[in-house]
């Protein structure tokens, strides 16, 4: 007997029947109708990107924004560089700009759904996309990508740019938002494209969540070496394995990133993936056999970025990082009561590495309680070049009125370019303001539309 079905089959099934839905977008758009189509986003400012009015679901988010050291003045003044950043080679003594290295952990994405006063979704801005450390890669999965610009690619703040695909329900609003917790300010594209629906959503509706973890967990060997005979000890517990995921409710947990700063010169990954669901004891529901067998690899891993499962960043490529990905779109993880998700850093847990990871997972409301470590803790434990620094030598006339010709140079540069500052944050708090009501205005057409 076949069972007969009014929706269509496959991944793309969907685009064979039209549906009585509205697409929309927020994004950075210049509401002037002129070029600047970014946002400047302050130190310590918070900006909300979206605010929509539900029910309905965000279908895509893109993203690329720029944070830039300047240690000296430039030579043309800030009102009339047409682009956010001149991007002239510092040797050529025009402009004097050096990207921050760590400023993807120093920005803060949240995403709120149904007026909840808890986040749903609180990571690191670069991590949720899967550019961990603050350190570009590219790579391309089903519901994530990032594409790190060529030449800063394998570098501390590299530009790149993300996209999102994971579809994620509100039922009566969607609030999406950046905090710029560095001390100079940076800039933000973004698309956030959404649709619109007239009916509730279903009552077993579960939502998007995600959640970026780190630990430095103290292992007991970290002076053994991998796979050598004295780290075979049992784990029979999981107790000191690292958490990537805890949580409780009703759901499905749909992947992770992984990032690991390894110390040890020789193999980070050999530890099992341990994942406990609900009432389980020992052992879990889901015990694995090594950390490259959890994302799909096999023998170490590989330089590839599939679908579900890969790398981002590989150990020989950027030595002592190792950044890789696991979802499980096709296979979600089932719980009714709760879960942890959790990894041996190192059989036994015997190593002492830097583990980091973002969770993503659907879950009933409310959401838990999500929070993330203070900035200082968060920055990426990267190599420092050595810096030796002198105290000047005695100068003479020429060089001392060189040096105070730079400093006024560099005082009217700073007057300049933080009145142009000034000037964009007041614009970006009208724009702010104007990307709500666009929203509001667009839900109010819609719904009168099926009237």
């Amino acid at each position: 007997m076949m069972t007969t079905s009014r929706t269509p089959g496959g991944l793309l099934g969907d685009l064979t029947q039209a549906r009585s839905l509205r697409t929309a977008r927020s994004s950075s758009f210049d509401q002037t109708g002129r070029n600047r189509d970014n946002w400047i986003v302050m130190p310590g400012e918070e900006r909300t990107l979206a605010d929509i009015e539900g029910p309905g679901f965000i279908t895509h988010i893109w993203m690329t924004q720029s944070c830039r050291i300047q240690p000296g003045p430039g030579q043309i003044d800030p009102n009339l560089v047409g682009v956010p950043m001149l991007e002239i080679h510092n040797a050529l003594g025009v402009s004097w700009e050096v990207v921050d290295p760590d400023y993807y952990r120093k920005i803060v994405l949240r995403m709120y759904w149904d007026d909840q006063e808890t986040p749903s979704v609180i990571a690191p801005l670069g991590d949720f996309f899967g550019l961990m450390n603050s350190l570009s890669g590219s790579y391309e999965s089903l519901p994530l990508s990032v594409s790190a610009k060529e030449p800063e690619l394998h570098t501390f703040g590299g530009s790149a740019a993300f996209n999102s695909y994971f579809r994620m329900p509100f039922s009566s609003r969607a609030r999406i938002t950046v905090e710029n917790q560095n001390d100079i300010p940076y800039l933000q594209y973004f698309y956030i494209d959404y649709e619109l629906q007239k009916e509730p959503l279903p009552e077993d509706t579960v939502y998007f969540h995600s959640h970026w973890r780190r630990a430095l967990p103290q292992g007991w060997g970290p002076d053994l070496q991998t796979n050598s005979i004295e780290t075979t000890v049992a784990n029979l517990t999981g107790d000191d394995n690292y958490v990537a995921l805890e949580t409780e409710g009703r759901g499905h947990y749909v992947g992770c990133n992984v990032a690991v700063r390894h110390f040890q010169g020789s193999w980070w990954g050999e530890g099992d993936d341990m994942i406990f669901i609900d009432d389980d004891t020992w052992p879990p529901s889901l015990h694995g056999t090594g950390m490259e067998d959890y994302f799909g690899h096999a023998w170490g891993m590989q330089h590839n970025a599939y679908l579900f499962n890969g790398t981002m960043v590989h150990e020989e490529n950027v030595p002592g990082f190792h950044h890789s990905y696991r979802f499980h779109m096709a296979d979600p993880i089932r719980f009714e009561k709760r879960i942890k998700v959790t990894f041996e850093h190192g059989h036994g847990n015997h190593l002492s590495d830097d583990w980091s990871s973002t969770a993503y997972w659907y879950q009933t409301l409310p959401s838990p309680e999500l929070t993330i470590p203070a900035v200082e803790e968060r920055l990426p434990l990267r190599p420092v070049d050595r810096v030796i620094e002198s105290p000047l030598p005695e100068l003479n006339d020429e060089q001392k009125a060189a040096r105070a010709a730079a400093a006024e140079r560099m005082e009217r540069f700073v007057t300049q370019r933080e009145a142009m500052r000034a000037e964009r944050k007041a614009q970006i708090d009208q724009w702010e303001a104007s990307n709500k009501a666009i929203a509001h205005d667009v839900r109010v057409r819609y719904n009168g539309a099926a009237e």
